[in-house]
């Protein structure tokens, strides 16, 4: 899915009735968001506390007959052979690693290490390696060198949030997989700068909270607003249809 033409749009669920609708309407393949699964458990994202939140959900999410990649944060806490021995058992076909932590970035050496010892012990787990110094606005300049040491490291792509510069785009495209978070360029422009993989990240968990609001706003003041119909939401979840939805 990341060696097409067009770049794999992935998005990105917070629970399994979010997951089970993206699949589907379409979506090949589905993600989760650690914002989503952190907020919807009343916990801040990037703080590393989420993690048997979003290790549910990924056990959840591998029911579904579409490929499934685990945001796991930087391991939540937890050492690299334990971080490994989770992703091996998992059952998800990728997983997001970021070098971001709660108080700045990792060395690309421990982050490095992270890496090998992940695709050491799962080698058939697709590791995106996400590199937070745009996301966190410190050390831009170690972006390619982080880049490429994660990936000498084993990573099978990498994942530059909040990356927009076009020049950027197509520098670190060359290296390997790249994906980005979703922007104003179409998934056509991007993919001419040779992005492979474009993800939704928080975007969706936060536009169905401002929808919320706005459907119970509209239910005060005797409007309507766009709803799956209970039916429907019954058939998506049920594990008849789970099992064959194609």
């Amino acid at each position: 899915m990341h060696h097409q033409p067009d770049p794999l749009l992935l998005p990105n669920a917070w629970d399994y009735a979010s997951a089970a609708a993206l699949h589907q309407a379409g979506f090949t393949a589905i993600g989760t968001t650690s914002l989503g699964v952190a907020a919807a458990h009343n916990i801040p994202d990037g703080t590393g506390q989420a993690g048997d939140q979003a290790i549910a959900l990924a056990r959840l999410l591998i029911t579904l007959p579409c490929p499934v990649t685990a945001d796991l944060e930087s391991g939540f806490g937890k050492s690299p052979q334990e971080t490994a021995d989770l992703i091996a058992e998992l059952g998800v076909a990728g997983v997001n690693l970021e070098d971001g932590r709660p108080n700045g970035l990792a060395t690309p050496q421990e982050q490095a290490d992270l890496i090998t010892t992940v695709k050491q012990r799962a080698p058939g787990v697709f590791l995106n390696a996400r590199i937070d110094t745009h996301w966190l606005g410190m050390a831009h300049e170690e972006t390619e060198s982080r880049a490429r040491r994660y990936i000498d490291a084993g990573a099978d792509g990498i994942f530059v949030a909040g990356l927009t510069d076009p020049y950027e785009i197509e520098k670190l495209a060359t290296l390997a997989p790249l994906n980005v978070l979703a922007q104003q360029r179409t998934p056509r422009e991007l993919g001419n700068l040779g992005v492979k993989r474009i993800s939704t990240g928080s975007l969706l968990f936060r536009a169905a909270l401002h929808h919320t609001v706005e459907t119970a706003k509209a239910a005060r003041d005797g409007g309507t607003a766009a709803a799956f119909t209970y039916d429907e939401v019954q058939q998506m979840i049920s594990r008849g249809t789970r099992s064959d939805a194609g």
